[in-house]
């Protein structure tokens, strides 16, 4: 469809404000912080010698590999949670989803005390363990209990996407399948799982990428573990280190990018290809 000359003047005027806003919260900050982190004693090396500084480096790797299996986890369990709830009504299931999504309502803060309530040295499981066999179960200040906190918000933004794409399944599909005699896994693998790939995709991106910049519940948790906004945090205030704090921004900022630019060119492929 092409545009009238009378609405292309017209169009541009109203492409102002996004472009303002675009302006004014994104490039300027961007642009300003690449200039600091090399305004540092480094300069622009300041980027390598964040890669090359060994707690730096493992602190980017163990955000990524975090981020990645709360991704992974949440995809599963959203995925099967979505579709049985999308499937199936029966007596307190819009209070069951309501419970789901229920941390969407929590600050990282909040979801960080409520693991350590779980896990830390007075939790329930070390009560429980401590009852059961003697020994004291404490994970909250490690990864395990991050990756809880981590999991524990992004279910929420997980299940609502895939239970809104599991609405659109046709039925008629998995029963065709069936009668051609698939069995139930093949079903879920040949038909369910494709046609939810779209959405599986997205948001897997968001849910990426809302772990890698996460920092309230890090903040709360991490205290023996370092991810990288906690090592942005420390470098800015504790040492004052504000080239390398900015080095590191723009280095999450574009792990993160990547990440969302792959979701984005794949789930763009599975469209066209399903259309």
């Amino acid at each position: 469809m092409s545009l009238d000359r009378k609405e292309v003047p017209l169009l541009a005027v109203m492409l102002i404000p996004v472009f303002v806003v675009f302006a004014t919260f994104f490039l300027l900050p961007m642009a300003r912080l690449v200039l600091v982190a090399g305004s540092g004693e480094n300069g622009m090396s300041e980027y390598l010698t964040v890669i090359r500084t060994p707690r730096h480096f493992e602190s980017l790797i163990a955000t990524v590999l975090l981020s990645a299996v709360t991704t992974l986890a949440a995809l599963v369990i959203s995925g099967i949670s979505g579709v049985f709830l999308e499937r199936n009504r029966f007596r307190g299931r819009e209070a069951l989803i309501s419970m789901l999504t229920f941390p969407l309502a929590f600050p990282g803060v909040v979801i960080g005390f409520l693991v350590i309530m779980l896990a830390g040295r007075q939790g329930l499981a070390k009560e429980i363990s401590t009852a059961l066999t003697g020994t004291r179960l404490v994970f909250a200040y490690s990864m395990a209990g991050l990756f809880v906190g981590y999991l524990y918000f992004s279910i929420p933004r997980v299940i609502l996407t895939l239970m809104a794409a599991a609405e659109k399944l046709d039925p008629a599909l998995e029963e065709a399948a069936r009668s051609l005699g698939a069995s139930r896994w093949q079903v879920i693998r040949d038909v369910i799982v494709p046609a939810l790939k779209p959405a599986l995709i997205a948001s897997g991106a968001i849910c990426f990428a809302t772990a890698m910049g996460a920092f309230g519940t890090a903040f709360t948790l991490a205290t023996n573990i370092d991810v990288l906004p906690m090592t942005i945090y420390t470098e800015f205030t504790l040492n004052a280190n504000i080239a390398t704090a900015a080095a590191l921004s723009i280095m999450l900022g574009i792990v993160t990018w990547i990440a969302l630019y792959i979701a984005r060119s794949l789930a763009g492929s599975t469209v066209a290809a399903a259309a």
